[in-house]
């Protein structure tokens, strides 16, 4: 049996081992995040290259470990200067995760069901202006985009809608519908809602909706686009200035990396919505077959993508005139990517599903 003085030396040798591996831990570590940064840097860079946006930028969040904030190409095709941290930005189609919270913790006060029919809150407004009928489609059905309501933009005449239930169509109209509920509900602004409910408690300072008389606050990146407002092709021009309040909802917000960070922690913790409500919320539905992003399940304003590598992210993506948007993270809250470029076209689909795959696979 090892003497007293035998296990005191074990013992002594074992920390000096833990006490190395301690030490050189970090800088491997540090290492790591290094290489993990640069080949994301690699993926911005190659987003702006020949044919690509005219900037990006691309902040992430894991744990308590410092945030890392990259950049590519510029804010101002003009001036030539370059993106940074702070800008405002218009975030497209992840504004539907803020009117998807309202519309929750309304059904969590009472004012309102998941249940409840258009025709209920708005009634005659779908039949008048797009034939469907109101007593089929649900609160529910308009969050997760399964109500048959076709999807429309200015200057487009929409198909006729398809029976509710059946599946999923990704359509801004759904959200529209949701942010009248909003108002009717509260007698308030879904931008008041927003702000009251969600921007003021958690200091989201860079996030709002604007009307049709706001422009986007400084600092902020020009928007620039190679489509006119109804989609079709034209030469790349200045949309920093547009009138885009038509998106409201769906997808009319602004904000900035480190805001969509903040919000998207609060709402994958909980911090936003009930149980009951964040059960619902993150009750998926198949979107196969949309012609929509791939390896996708959508909730009430969120989304889940399956990577190539097995790994599940939530969160959403927003595409407007001049920006798109992507924040994407683990279930938890605790491990987030934020990105946006400055420009509509490109293989922008293609660069976000790069990014994600390089830091989460």
């Amino acid at each position: 049996m090892p003497t007293f003085r035998t296990q005191a030396g074990l013992l002594a040798a074992v920390l000096l081992t833990l006490a190395g591996s301690a030490m050189t831990a970090p800088a491997a570590s540090a290492a790591g995040r290094d290489r993990d940064h640069a080949a994301l840097q690699r993926v911005l860079d190659q987003s702006v290259g020949d044919g690509g946006v005219p900037g990006a930028v691309l902040e992430l969040r894991h744990g308590r470990t410092k945030p890392f904030f990259a950049t590519a190409g510029v804010a101002d095709l003009t001036t030539g200067r370059k993106r940074r941290p702070g800008e405002h930005f218009r975030i497209g189609s992840y504004t539907k995760a803020f009117t998807g919270t309202v519309v929750l913790q309304l059904a969590a006060e009472g004012e309102l069901t998941l249940d409840d029919t258009l025709a209920k809150w708005l009634p005659g407004v779908v039949e008048e202006h797009l034939g469907a009928d109101g007593t089929k489609i649900s609160i529910r059905r308009l969050l997760n985009h399964t109500s048959g309501l076709p999807d429309a933009v200015p200057g487009q005449t929409p198909p006729r809608p398809e029976e509710p239930g059946k599946r999923f169509i990704y359509s801004k109209v759904n959200y529209t519908l949701a942010g009248m509920i909003v108002e009717r509900a509260t007698g308030s602004t879904l931008a008041a809602e927003i702000d009251r409910r969600i921007a003021r408690p958690l200091r989201l300072t860079g996030t709002y909706l604007p009307d049709a008389d706001d422009t986007l606050r400084e600092p902020h990146a020009r928007h620039y686009s190679k489509f006119d407002e109804a989609g079709r092709p034209t030469e790349v021009h200045d949309v920093t200035n547009a009138d885009l309040s038509w998106a409201g909802a769906a997808g009319g917000m602004v904000s900035t990396t480190s805001d969509l960070h903040r919000f998207q922690q609060a709402l994958m913790r909980g911090r936003l919505l009930s149980p009951a409500m964040q059960k619902e919320m993150f009750t998926t539905v198949p979107t196969d077959g949309a012609d929509w992003v791939p390896n996708t399940r959508y909730g009430l304003g969120v989304y889940s993508q399956r990577l190539s590598c097995g790994v599940t992210l939530w969160g959403g993506g927003g595409y407007i005139q001049g920006s798109v948007t992507y924040v994407m993270g683990d279930r938890h809250g605790n491990h987030t990517l934020v990105s946006n470029l400055n420009g509509d076209w490109s293989d922008y689909l293609g660069t976000f599903t790069k990014l994600f795959e390089t830091r989460f696979c």
